[in-house]
């Protein structure tokens, strides 16, 4: 088990100083179960933050189109030409109904084309967002500019493969607002990378009480007990201003296994690493691929009785490597110290996780539910890497809860969920507790909601 990091000394034996957010804290519960506090999230934290919208690759053509909705804000995000994307809100500038709606039951509206057409009145607008043409114009004898009648515009940009947006007009660059996770993650090359699957649904509980269920590994020898005979699955929890990372801890000789891609331990790694696949692989269905699986598979024949840890993980990755560039699939090469640095996965404020590795992905992003502080929408998506032209035909899947397709391991997850909405209400809990350690990046995250809404900063618990 590594050193926590409060307890690190440097090379000249003095004590570091302790990281950012290290001490034992307290949080309110307001943040969950006030529907004030859920309101005012729409002025004062959605419409002034950079979010994830979608895939580049959802839209592919010139005209594609779709919409994100958060909280009472509707956008379209469009591409308008082979290297550019505009956003625009949702409503039409005429009498404020929306452009676009979304199918009931539909995760979003989707088209191609390169005129919006209101259905109230028939006003249309170009994927340029300028007015073409308005019904009667000349009985406006003044006042209807094309820069008043054109659709209000919203931030867009690029990273790692998805589209973001941000409401806000004075905001800053989204490679600015990303950093440090951006750095630390472009050697992944997650642009490359595409669906296996995507599902979503409804839960009964805050978008903060799904998101925290997956930033930290305390909960893991607990809610998901399975694991544990695969090897220690406790981690650590590190703040990066507005974004937060985790790992796994390891010994100083495994600094590689505080990532996603980690060999099993116990008596025989080998044997250990390859029930751990195959456990995830069937029921889970994540954090893994085929390959992986396969060559794991053959640890035991491949590699000697007594082989260390450190042996197999290296010769599990690099035949496996070796495996998918065979079939035109090829990894990137990230410095061990990355993949060390980098960890298992990284909350992206406010609302999105990227769980990283060289050739695959989990990813959720949390969204409210209009201004029910009870309920959320939480989306789940796996991506790796495939041949070129052999990446499969996805789309979001509405997927309740006891939905077999979930399989054994996330529903563990969503069993808590409902639960601690439940007792956040209690007139006996006074308040979250974090483990100052491992779910760090649950205090870092109400640390920044703080900034944002002006009230809920964590307390020291002392």
């Amino acid at each position: 088990m590594s050193e926590t990091l409060e307890n690190v000394t440097d090379a000249a034996g003095a004590q570091a100083p302790p990281e950012p957010l290290s001490e034992p804290m307290t949080i309110g519960v307001e943040a969950y179960v006030s529907e004030e506090y859920a309101r005012a999230e729409g002025d004062r934290l959605w419409s002034r933050v950079w979010q994830q919208v979608a895939r580049v690759e959802e839209l592919p053509e010139v005209g594609d189109w779709l919409t994100y909705d958060i909280v009472d804000d509707s956008i379209i995000v469009v591409r308008t030409a082979k290297d550019r994307f505009r956003a625009y809100h949702n409503v039409c500038s005429h009498r404020g109904r929306r452009l676009v709606d979304t199918p009931p039951g539909a995760h979003d509206a989707r088209g191609n084309g390169r005129q919006f057409v209101c259905g109230f009145h028939g006003w249309r607008y170009g994927i340029d967002g300028a007015c073409t043409h308005v019904p009667e114009r000349e009985d406006w004898p003044c006042g209807l500019t094309d820069e008043r009648i054109a659709l209000k515009q919203v931030a867009v940009d690029t990273w790692g493969g998805w589209v973001w947006i941000n409401m806000d007009p004075d905001c800053g660059p989204l490679r600015d607002y990303l950093e440090p996770a951006a750095s630390l993650l472009d050697p992944f090359q997650l642009e490359n990378m595409r669906y296996r699957w995507r599902r979503w649904q409804v839960f009964d509980c805050n978008w903060k009480v799904a998101f925290e269920a997956f930033m930290e590994t305390y909960h893991v020898p607990y809610t998901h007990p399975e694991f544990m005979k695969f090897g220690g699955f406790l981690g650590w929890a590190r703040s990066h201003g507005l974004h937060s990372n985790i790992g796994y801890d390891a010994p100083k000789n495994m600094d590689e296994n505080q990532a996603k891609l980690r060999v099993g331990t116990g008596d025989d790694p080998r044997v250990s690493t390859a029930e751990l696949q195959t456990f995830t692989w069937e029921n889970a269905n994540t954090n893994t691929t085929w390959t992986l699986v396969e060559v794991a598979q053959e640890l035991v024949k491949d590699l000697p009785e007594g082989t260390s840890a450190p042996e197999v993980l290296g010769h599990w990755l690099s035949t496996a490597r070796a495996k998918d560039a065979e079939r035109g699939v090829v990894w990137p090469t990230v410095p061990p110290e990355i993949t060390a640095k980098s960890g298992t996965a990284w909350q992206i404020f406010p609302n999105f996780q990227i769980g990283h590795a060289p050739n695959n992905m989990l990813c959720y992003r949390f969204r409210p539910y209009g201004h029910d502080p009870d309920k959320c929408i939480f989306e789940a998506a796996v991506y790796e890497l495939f041949p070129p032209g052999e990446e499969p035909e996805t789309e979001w899947i509405h997927t309740p809860q006891d939905d077999p397709g979930w399989r054994t391991v996330l529903p563990q997850d969503f069993s808590n969920m409902a639960a601690v909405q439940q007792g956040m209400k209690s007139r006996g809990f006074s308040g979250p507790k974090p483990n100052p350690y491992r779910e760090r990046s649950v205090v870092n995250l109400h640390h920044n909601l703080a900034k944002y809404m002006g009230t809920g900063a964590p307390r020291d618990l002392a």
